[in-house]
C-alpha cells in the first residue's frame, strides 16, 4: 500500500517528541529540495510549489513551518554552508587566512554560496531567522578560534587576539567583491588580503 504526499504531509505535520524522527527527515527532505533548486535555477528562481512538490509536501506545511520562501531557503542555505568551510592548518597563520579565503571566495562563487550570501543579504529577520543566524555565525567565530590559538602559540598573534574581529577582517573584503563591486577574488587578491589581515593581527610594535 503506497502512501500519498498528503498522507506523509499529515504526518509530517504532527508533533513529534522523538529526535532524529519523521520531523528531522522531513526537514532534511526539504533542505535538499532547497539546495537541488537553488544549484539548477538560482536562489531567485524558485518557489515554494516546486519545494513541496520536490520534498513530497504539501505547500502549506512548509509555509506553516518556515513562513515565507526566504526563511525557507536561508535556513536550508546555512545548514549546508556550515559543513563546506573547513578550518585549514597549513602550519602559518598567512597560510591558514589564504586557505580560508580561497575556500570562501569559490563557495560564493557557486549557486548556493552566492545564493546564502544573497539570503543573508536581504532576508526579513523573523525570530527564527535571527536565531539561525546568530547560530551560524557564533559557529564561524568557533572554527577561526583554533587557527588563532595556534597562531598565538607560535608567537604570529598576541594571546587572545578577537576571533570574530579576525574573521571579519577577513571576509568582508571578499563578500563585498562577490555582492558589490563583482569583481573576481583571484589567488594574487586572496594571498594579499591574508597578508594584509596577518599583519593587522600581529604584535603592536608600539605596545610596551
Amino acid at each position: 500500500m503506497t502512501t500519498s504526499n498528503e498522507d506523509r504531509d499529515t504526518t509530517a505535520d504532527a508533533p513529534q517528541r522523538r529526535p532524529g524522527g519523521r520531523s528531522a527527515r522531513v526537514k532534511e527532505a526539504v533542505h535538499r529540495a532547497v539546495l537541488d533548486a537553488v544549484a539548477e535555477h538560482g536562489v531567485d528562481q524558485i518557489g515554494i510549489p516546486d519545494i513541496a512538490r520536490r520534498a513530497g509536501v504539501r505547500d502549506s506545511s512548509l509555509y506553516r513551518r518556515w513562513g515565507t520562501r526566504e526563511n525557507l531557503v536561508l535556513d536550508a542555505l546555512l545548514g549546508y554552508s556550515e559543513q563546506v568551510l573547513p578550518t585549514p592548518d597549513t602550519g602559518t597563520l598567512r597560510g591558514d587566512l589564504t586557505a580560508f579565503a580561497t575556500e570562501l571566495a569559490a563557495y560564493l562563487a557557486t549557486p548556493l554560496g552566492h545564493g546564502v550570501a544573497r539570503a543573508l543579504a536581504y532576508v526579513t529577520d523573523t525570530e527564527s531567522i535571527t536565531e539561525a543566524r546568530h547560530a551560524f555565525w557564533a559557529e564561524r567565530y568557533r572554527l577561526v578560534e583554533p587557527i588563532l590559538a595556534r597562531a598565538a602559540e607560535r608567537g604570529e598573534l598576541p594571546p587572545g587576539t578577537d576571533a570574530r574581529m579576525a574573521l571579519e577582517l577577513l571576509i568582508a573584503p571578499i563578500h563585498f567583491r562577490a555582492m558589490l563591486t563583482r569583481e573576481p577574488a583571484d589567488a594574487d587578491y586572496l594571498d594579499r588580503l591574508a597578508r594584509y589581515v596577518t599583519r593587522a593581527l600581529g604584535p603592536d610594535p608600539t605596545h610596551d
